[in-house]
């Protein structure tokens, strides 16, 4: 690659000098011969004090003028660099995009960003949820204070994302922000679908993303066994709050229900089906999926023991979700049940235990749970090793009636 002369000088704008005979300092980027490209550099110098393109005398007014026009060159250029690093043709009028947080024409990252909160924000209440939308919201605070602090710029076009840009977002979310792994991934999985958005809008047609895996937290078991739950369902725990709390759970490790939809759950999802089963029917709160599960005799038994306590029609008095986690702990202690439990344990407790473990198809799993692709069921349903040697046996059976081998 040959090498570009890549230039930054200053002027002033005398034509707009004030009454003071203060000017406007403007800033002249030239790459290679023919690419030039002038901006503001948001400073205003008495004629007197320029020249030669720099602020003269040794006042600390001289001096901080100087410092900023150093800054601006050392900013250009480094753009300039960044660009150059991974395509070549770039342009004054690239990096002065870049520099100034403008696209001209372009569609910019955080003006994208917002249009999508924004459109978001009209389908809370619809189809999403008000704490998807704050997730968001602080997706875009990160994005907006990394450009801040690593490159001073308030917005970048989309052409100038790549996968070096990515590679230090992970890096400032690691060592400046010191979040922990599972955050990071959250953060970089909704720039991602920011991105992905762009491409099919067709904004953008290089996925920056490309060949980057963030760093991912030791995975834990977030499920009960069946010998665990057996322990939380006789152990004594000596208070009613906590009784209640654990019926709470239970019930949704035997429905696969989550706090937000089972706190909302009254007396209309109930419904009796022709051959004697009750069915709770109802929709996600998070995507207004609609899901219907079967119920088993242990939830009957928890809707049957707090009939008429909640208010509003309600099936349950629930605590709020924090109250339920703190106090969960504390009922896992009891049980010397060796995790930090939370409420939304018994959503994966039923995916993987009650109906995975015990034969029910993964398809009919993700109906239950509401799922609209298979894919984030199989988050929930880790198959545990016991059904992994229960459906080996069987298969071995099956085998060995159907094939011998003369030795």
């Amino acid at each position: 690659m040959n090498q570009v002369n890549v230039k930054v000088s200053f002027y002033l704008k005398k034509s707009e000098a004030d009454a003071d005979g203060m000017c406007p300092v403007m800033a002249r980027l030239n790459v290679g011969k023919y690419s030039e490209a002038a901006f503001s550099a948001k400073l205003r110098v008495p004629q007197s004090m320029w020249h030669s393109g720099r602020a003269s005398g040794k006042s600390v007014k001289a001096k901080e003028i100087n410092n900023r026009l150093d800054e601006i060159r050392a900013m250009a250029l480094g753009v300039y660099a960044e660009l150059s690093a991974v395509r070549d043709g770039v342009t004054a009028g690239d990096v002065k995009s870049l520099l100034l947080g403008m696209a001209g024409e372009q569609a910019t990252l955080l003006g994208y960003f917002r249009t999508f909160i924004e459109n978001f924000a009209k389908r809370v209440g619809v189809n999403r949820t008000e704490g998807s939308l704050r997730s968001y919201r602080n997706a875009y605070n990160h994005v907006e204070r990394f450009l801040l602090e690593k490159y001073n710029l308030s917005d970048i076009p989309f052409s100038a994302l790549n996968r070096s840009f990515i590679d230090d977002y992970d890096l400032h979310l690691r060592t400046d922000c010191h979040l922990a792994p599972g955050t990071i991934i959250n953060l970089t999985v909704q720039l991602k679908i920011i991105v992905g958005e762009a491409i099919a809008d067709g904004i953008i047609t290089v996925y920056p993303f490309a060949g980057y895996e963030p760093v991912r937290p030791k995975q834990k078991k977030r499920y009960l066994t069946s010998e665990e739950l057996q322990r939380i369902m006789t152990t004594p725990l000596h208070k009613p709050k906590l009784y209640l709390i654990r019926d709470m759970f239970l019930f949704s490790c035997y429905t696969g229900i989550p706090y937000g939809d089972m706190r909302l759950l009254s007396k209309e999802h109930l419904s009796l089906a022709d051959d004697g089963t009750w069915w709770i029917r109802s929709s996600r709160k998070k995507t207004g999926i609609e899901f219907e599960i079967p119920l088993l005799d242990l939830p009957l038994c928890i809707i049957e023991k707090y009939r008429d306590t909640a208010p509003d029609g309600r099936l349950f008095p629930m605590y709020s979700n924090s109250v339920m986690n703190y106090n969960l702990k504390h009922i896992a202690r009891l049980c010397q049940i060796d995790c930090p439990l939370v409420f939304h344990a018994g959503r994966h407790t039923y995916a993987t235990e009650i109906t995975l473990g015990h034969g029910v198809p993964l398809e009919t799993v993700s109906k239950m749970l509401g799922h609209s692709q298979i894919e984030t069921t199989q988050i929930y349903a880790k198959v545990t090793d016991d059904k992994i040697n229960a459906d080996t046996r069987i298969l071995d059976e099956r085998i060995a009636e159907r094939f011998s081998v003369v030795i």
